[in-house]
């Protein structure tokens, strides 16, 4: 809290925009009420018969108009949530207190591990790590951190690595058609994502979060003599070229010398001024408060920015648009994933690996249709083109990213899909705001979304199109689930993502799950009932459920990675990997092998000779050196295999 702000009040932004808000306080039971809000009183301020905007003025609070709170508040709040108040937790006896409970955990070895949501918000992250590994005995740790395509975790924190966003933007890029980016930038499109980002980062730097900016202005020693208004504008370009979440000075201080130089080419009128606060905040002799601070807030910059903004505005391709991914990056062929995954394995391999997460945009699954696409740009162009006819919103980039969602959760009820749309609108802050809704353009989306629903032309678009990738997004999302349960690392799996699910952003990633139907699914399979490929679920809980049991009852079979090769004509669908007994196989780019255009043929991966077992089907398959794709790929797009032991 900077209490010197507000002449040593908080600032509490809760009023409406009406005339004599103040006066609508009443006193009541010891407390101050507006509307539904409850305030407490200090002692001796409220027993004279004073009115309630008397008492009011006596508190070491103020209400104010919510409208102030990006450019006025005083206290540190979680983005743009008023009412949720940063915690001082590096503060000894607060990090104390605030993990008594924890610590009892640990104490009845209740808990084994810890997953931290975003550290990045803290003061010192390593030191928060140093004590939680203290309290914890040295407990395994996960960090929610987004490292930037590049960025590694410091390596003085004590953890076991990322909770797995990193491997899921790794993953999710071997499924996407490199040949389709050309024509999939042109259905909608728009400034360069780097460029983009920019922009949306600065606006919130002069926006939502300038109470920030400015507080880092008073944290400027006099001495420095730096103008206010030059102070502001250049901490706030310095945030904005930030390249990636934060530094964790003295880790990261290149970060800082990048911003700096970015900030000075794009604004040399000040340059002088920027130079001068990287000085400031360089690490010296010691962290100042306006260092620890600018670290913390360069974080939000980013998140605010990319993720909740310039990913609703870049529509090229929206499985790509993920928390934790850079949607510039358009596909990761398979000889980089091998290195990528072998240096999982030698350097993280107790990192966590994830496709679907309570923050994901989109589910798994839901990327998965989406990401067929790549394979179809021309017939994807050609669907927008009349879907925008039929149905116009009249912002193109918005109306491509909102299209793709619905085919990706098709069908989907009609709340889901306004809901999104709403969401995804205001996030994008191009044609309408959470603060400023433009009522005419929100009808006009809405009425879109509704003729999904009820025009026969657009809905028939959408189920045509959904019939096309429908069994390639199943493909790709078996495919890539067993890619992400047998790759080094410590997989999680979101709960409900045992069947298909086809979620968009929260809260429509946090439904209810019907466990009981996950439970009749298991009894099915361990009755030997060979599930299909079909809108039940059963093949993906078949995967997740026998890799997942593999791994427990084997685990000396991934211990290492091995690529393995394969030769023959669609030698570049295939994507495979020796974890030292345990060998996945993954169809990539389905729809050239599954639909149509000669198949597997004489395409084949390079084994060992000997008997292998498909842990997934139960079939078994003999290898002279090599074994033929359409063989192991008869009833499923994926195998996990094992040699018979001699």
């Amino acid at each position: 809290m900077d209490w010197d702000a507000a002449g040593g009040r908080i600032r509490l932004p809760v009023l409406g925009d009406g005339e004599g808000e103040l006066d609508q306080l009443k006193l009541a039971g010891g407390e101050l009420h507006y509307y539904d809000h409850r305030f407490p009183v200090a002692a001796g301020t409220a027993e004279d018969g004073a009115s309630a905007r008397e008492v009011h003025d006596r508190q070491h609070y103020e209400l104010v108009n919510w409208r102030r709170a990006d450019s006025e508040l005083n206290y540190r709040r979680f983005f743009g949530v008023n009412s949720l108040a940063g915690v001082r937790v590096e503060v000894p006896w607060v990090f104390e207190e605030s993990h008594a409970e924890i610590k009892r955990w640990f104490d009845e070895s209740l808990v084994d591990g810890l997953r931290i949501d975003h550290p990045d918000g803290l003061a010192d992250p390593a030191g928060y790590l140093e004590q939680l590994h203290e309290l914890t005995g040295g407990a395994y740790v996960l960090v929610e951190k987004i490292l930037e395509p590049g960025e590694h975790l410091p390596a003085r924190w004590h953890c076991q690595g990322t909770t797995g966003y990193d491997a899921l933007a790794d993953v999710d890029r071997l499924f996407t058609d490199p040949a389709g980016r050309a024509g999939l930038e042109a259905v909608a499109p728009v400034e360069p994502f780097h460029e983009m980002i920019h922009g949306t980062k600065r606006a919130i730097t002069d926006g939502m979060l300038r109470s920030e900016v400015l507080r880092l202005v008073r944290l400027i020693p006099a001495e420095a003599d730096l103008p206010e208004e030059a102070a502001e504008d250049a901490l706030a370009e310095l945030l904005t070229c930030f390249p990636v979440y934060r530094s964790y000075l003295p880790d990261g201080a290149e970060y800082l010398a990048q911003a700096s130089i970015a900030a000075q080419v794009r604004r040399p009128e000040l340059a002088p001024t920027i130079a001068a606060l990287q000085r400031l905040l360089s690490p010296g002799d010691g962290l100042t408060e306006l260092a620890v601070r600018f670290q913390q807030t360069s974080g939000m910059v980013m998140a605010k920015g990319v993720e909740d903004t310039a990913f609703y505005r870049y529509p090229r391709l929206t499985s790509l648009n993920e928390v934790g991914a850079d949607p510039s990056i358009f596909s990761v062929d398979p000889f980089e994933l091998h290195q990528r995954l072998l240096r999982r394995e030698l350097h993280a391999p107790l990192a966590m690996t994830a496709l679907s997460t309570h923050d994901t945009k989109r589910s798994e699954d839901t990327r998965a249709r989406i990401s067929v696409l790549s394979e179809l740009p021309e017939e994807w162009s050609a669907a927008v083109s009349r879907l925008e006819a039929a149905a116009p919103i009249g912002d193109a980039p918005l109306a491509n990213l909102l299209w793709q969602a619905l085919l990706g959760a098709w069908p989907l009820s009609r709340e889901r899909a306004h809901a999104y749309a709403e969401k995804a609108a205001r996030e994008a802050a191009d044609s309408t705001t959470w603060v400023a809704p433009d009522e005419e353009f929100e009808r006009r989306m809405h009425a879109a979304v509704d003729a999904a629903f009820d025009d026969a032309g657009v809905r028939g678009i959408l189920d045509s199109l959904a019939g096309a990738v429908r069994a390639a997004g199943w493909s790709n999302s078996l495919a890539a689930k067993l890619v992400q349960l047998t790759m080094p690392g410590v997989p999680d799996v979101y709960q409900g993502t045992e069947f298909w699910d086809h979620s968009l952003v929260d809260p429509d990633n946090r439904r209810p799950v019907d466990f009981a139907a996950r439970m009749q699914s298991l009894e099915r399979l361990e009755s030997g009932t060979g599930p299909g490929i079909d809108e039940a679920g059963d093949a993906k809980m078949l995967v997740v459920s026998r890799a997942l049991r593999l791994r427990r009852e084997r685990p000396e079979l991934f211990t290492e990675y091995r690529a393995v090769h394969a030769t023959g004509p669609a030698a570049g669908h295939i994507f495979g990997f020796d974890r030292g007994g345990a060998i996945t196989l993954a169809t990539r780019l389905p729809l050239e092998t599954g639909q149509g255009s000669g198949g597997w043929r004489d395409t084949a991966v390079v084994l060992a000779p000997g008997r292998y077992r498909d842990e997934l089907t139960g079939l078994w398959f003999n290898s002279t050196g090599s074994l033929p794709l359409a063989e192991v790929f008869r009833s499923l797009p994926v195998a996990l295999l094992t040699r018979e032991e001699a």
